[in-house]
Parts: structure tokens; C-alpha cells; sequence
């Protein structure tokens, strides 16, 4: 079974392609959600959290995920420190979760795959792109922010043109029955290199 990397900046769409891929019945493991749940979930997580940046960061027992952003969104010292947590701890947890899975690939989705090293444990990485005014415009809507804080949230991401040498596929979001084209087609390649799937 092979494991693929999904990444792309914030607003890219990785999440829309992400849900295409899981319609043709590939596993998806979403990075984001698996850490907000290791987060809450792992009592030794937890207080180095805690110990990092403060009592503040659970609020009646859940991640106070408002406080922590603007704590590390402003302070890249402080996000490098708790990444340095959160990330061994997903990575932990994909690797378990990948183990149990019958098919011929597992997509893993997470934004920061390129920044964080963690495309050099997978077998190919796939990058979905699309035009910084329209990403913008995206999380705007999504969640009710600034523009100026959502490039702040940029700064802390590579630019594309980083990215792109190293992945193995591109995939533009701009119209969706193209991304959704571009799609089947990268999973047809993929099932072709990847072979049958695992036996249960």
C-alpha cells in the first residue's frame, strides 16, 4: 500500500480535493483533525500544551483553539516550539492508522507537509494550488477573518512556487470540473503504481 501526501496553502481547496478522492474510496487521514484530537485526547499532549503556553490553552476540559492562535499566529518561535509537539504525535497516529487500512492507497492531508519534512515518509506528494487573491477570498468567507491576518497565516506557509518542484502531481482548484478531471486521473495513476490492494 502506498501513502500520498495532499498539501496546498491555506484556502488552496486541499480539503474539496481531499473529499473527491474519498468519493473514488481512498482513506483519507485529515492531519488537522487528527491533531485537534491527539491535542485533547493524550493527557502527556495535553500538559506540554499547557506548560508551553499557559492554563488558558483548554477551556471546561476542551483546546482552546482561539487563544492558542493568537498566541502562535503572532509568535513563530512559539508555533515552531508547539509543532515540535503536535507533529510526532500525528505522525504516530497516521502511521497506526495507515497499518489498519485495506486499499491500494491512504491519502494524508495536512497543510504543512513540505515545511515540516514530513513528504520525505511518503511515497508521493500531491499539491493542490490556486491564485493567493482567490484564497484569500475563500478563508474570508470560510471564517469571518481579516485579510491581513489570513496572509499573517500565509507567512508562516512556503510559497507555491517552493512547493511545486517537489511534488509529484499539481492540482490548480480554480474550476472544480477540472480539479475534479485532474483528480481521476491521479487516482488512475496512483492505482496503477500502487497494485492491488492489502489483503484483510
Amino acid at each position: 500500500m502506498m501513502r500520498i501526501g495532499l498539501t496546498g496553502g491555506i484556502g488552496s481547496g486541499k480539503s474539496t480535493v481531499a473529499g473527491m478522492f474519498a468519493e473514488l474510496g481512498v482513506p483519507i487521514y485529515n492531519s488537522d483533525t487528527a491533531a485537534r484530537r491527539l491535542m485533547e485526547e493524550k493527557p502527556a499532549l495535553r500538559a506540554e500544551i499547557t506548560a508551553l503556553l499557559g492554563p488558558r490553552s483548554y477551556q471546561g476540559g476542551s483546546l482552546n483553539r482561539t487563544y492558542i492562535a493568537s498566541r502562535v499566529f503572532s509568535d513563530p518561535e512559539l508555533l515552531q516550539a508547539l509543532n515540535a509537539l503536535v507533529h510526532p504525535a500525528v505522525a504516530s497516529d497516521f502511521n497506526a492508522w495507515s497499518q489498519v487500512q485495506r486499499a491500494p492507497y491512504v491519502l494524508q492531508e495536512a497543510a504543512i507537509l513540505f515545511e515540516n519534512g514530513g513528504y520525505r515518509k511518503l511515497d508521493r506528494m500531491i499539491l493542490v494550488t490556486a491564485p493567493e487573491k482567490e484564497r484569500v477570498r475563500r478563508v474570508a468567507s470560510r471564517d469571518e477573518t481579516t485579510a491581513a491576518e489570513i496572509r499573517k497565516r500565509m507567512q508562516h506557509q512556503w510559497p507555491e512556487q517552493e512547493k511545486i518542484p517537489l511534488a509529484d502531481y499539481v492540482i490548480p482548484n480554480v474550476d472544480l470540473d477540472q480539479t475534479r478531471k485532474t483528480v481521476t486521473r491521479i487516482h488512475r495513476e496512483l492505482l496503477d503504481l500502487s497494485g492491488p490492494a492489502d489483503p484483510a
